[in-house]
């Protein structure tokens, strides 16, 4: 069995898909990990997919959504179909670079699942966000407290590491396809007793984020809605 298995949803990312594939295979190949890593494709419409497919590389394993389904649909595709002991998703921009993992599978161990966090007192914000992004931010994790999920503080930062076998639960349950999905896993997860760590990490902003305040900040408000009426009809039972 491999070690990890490192998943990465990706919507045109030809700009930096390549580097950040060259930069986590050589943090791998230092560290003397096993693993395969999987990129699920999310109805690019750019050279994302061929870009890879030149690498001809067998360790890198690349899953295509028909069409534009969302973050959530694609790491619930990329986390089932992974083999490894354990599963790290990743964002394509590594805003939180790959070597935080060497904290994480210390831990991992212990948890069921380890979660980057930017709002914990290790965690260190390198590259700040603009007053918008800092304002969704800080009001979304607010309504999920509220009407959701209590005792974490971040549910969204995009870099988690999973017990493959004891987390596989979570991703057949997981029904939300946009970005509120993390808060729905960890609602899963909670609802589960899994055991999870929040561990503080360095993250970089990236200008070119797939998230739009005004895009999609009413779609996540809503699913939120969504995972309380899940639970009500017993869907995660």
């Amino acid at each position: 069995m491999k070690l990890l298995s490192i998943i990465i949803p990706a919507y045109n990312e030809e700009k930096r898909i390549i580097k950040t594939l060259n930069k986590i295979q050589k943090y791998l190949l230092k560290k003397k990990i096993s693993y395969e890593i999987i990129v699920v494709d999310d109805g690019s419409k750019d050279k994302t997919i061929q870009l890879i497919k030149k690498l001809k590389d067998n360790k890198i394993i690349v899953k295509q959504n028909s069409r534009n389904r969302g973050k959530g649909y694609s790491t619930k595709k990329g986390m089932l179909a992974a083999s490894g002991k354990y599963a790290l998703l990743t964002d394509a921009d590594l805003s939180t670079p790959i070597e935080e993992l060497d904290k994480f599978l210390e831990l991992i161990p212990k948890y069921d699942l380890v979660i980057g966090s930017r709002k914990t007192k290790e965690s260190k914000l390198v590259v700040k966000q603009p007053f918008y992004r800092v304002l969704a931010g800080n009001v979304l994790p607010i309504l999920v407290n509220i009407f959701v999920l209590r005792g974490i503080k971040d549910t969204q930062c995009g870099f988690k590491l999973f017990n493959t076998n004891k987390c596989k639960i979570l991703f057949k349950k997981q029904t939300i396809e946009g970005f509120a999905f993390d808060v729905e896993l960890m609602y899963i997860a909670k609802k589960h007793h899994l055991k999870i760590k929040e561990q503080g990490v360095y993250w970089y902003n990236d200008l070119d984020s797939k998230f739009s305040l005004f895009k999609h900040t009413i779609p996540t408000i809503l699913d939120l809605v969504k995972v309380r009426l899940n639970d009500l009809q017993k869907k995660y039972d």
